[in-house]
């Protein structure tokens, strides 16, 4: 099992940097940066909020901002359910009336973890709705619904604090108006260093591209976050 794991792990990395080499529409370099204040209310409950700022066109362009609470429930050792709220303020610079837009989403999860040895696995299955907040049906804004199914694998490297972590995550969208089905994937090569009683920084490399579209466009992205959390 432990050789099976190995080779998933191995597979997605070279599957990544495989499609990354690819040639797109347009390929563009952003950078994810935020904040966020983790609170675990007890062993079943905990509540995270966050800041997040977002830069585009080679990260010299606000993309968006936003704030974002979301909450976890343990139903077991392993299950858990999830909800999150989240207020954007996106810049449309390609749209008729170009600036900033208010929008909302909300999304739930249902997620799976598991230990392998000293691999931890991850899965994550969220439903999104995301709206424009001041503009009608009748005005062109319909909700944007996506199913996203997501995978984690990390492994806990033997004295040594910064441990690989790889993700995948595919996205279907179901739009009014707009073409639907699979619409986009994400593979996530990143680290995490524990700074104790300070909190945790996370740093990672994100491929993100289009499915299902003649001249796909693909973003690379470079994240980092900042963690502090409480317990009860």
């Amino acid at each position: 099992m432990k050789k099976t794991y190995i080779a998933l792990f191995v597979g997605i990395l070279s599957v990544g940097f495989a499609f990354g080499q690819n040639t797109s529409n347009s390929d563009d370099l952003e950078t994810w940066t935020s904040v966020r204040l983790r609170y675990k209310a007890s062993k079943k409950w905990a509540f995270e909020l966050q800041e997040q700022l977002r830069l585009k066109e080679n990260s010299s362009v606000t993309d968006q901002y936003f704030t974002q609470l979301t909450t976890r429930y343990k139903l077991t050792k392993n299950l858990s359910l999830g909800a999150g709220l989240r207020y954007i303020k996106r810049n449309d610079t390609q749209g008729k009336i170009q600036g900033f837009e208010k929008h909302i989403r909300y999304h739930f999860d249902l997620g799976y973890k598991h230990k392998i040895e000293r691999f931890s696995l991850n899965h994550r299955l969220r439903f999104q709705n995301k709206n424009e907040l001041g503009v009608s049906e009748e005005e062109g804004d319909f909700a944007k619904k996506n199913f996203r199914l997501k995978t984690s694998i990390g492994y806990n490297v033997r004295k040594w604090k910064l441990d690989p972590k790889v993700s995948a995550e595919i996205f279907n969208k179901s739009h009014e108006g707009g073409t639907n089905g699979f619409s986009k994937y994400r593979l996530t090569f990143g680290t995490s260093y524990n700074l104790k009683k300070a909190g945790e920084i996370n740093l990672y490399y994100r491929m993100e591209k289009e499915l299902n579209t003649s001249l796909p466009g693909k973003v690379n992205i470079i994240g980092f976050n900042y963690t502090y959390a409480l317990n009860n």
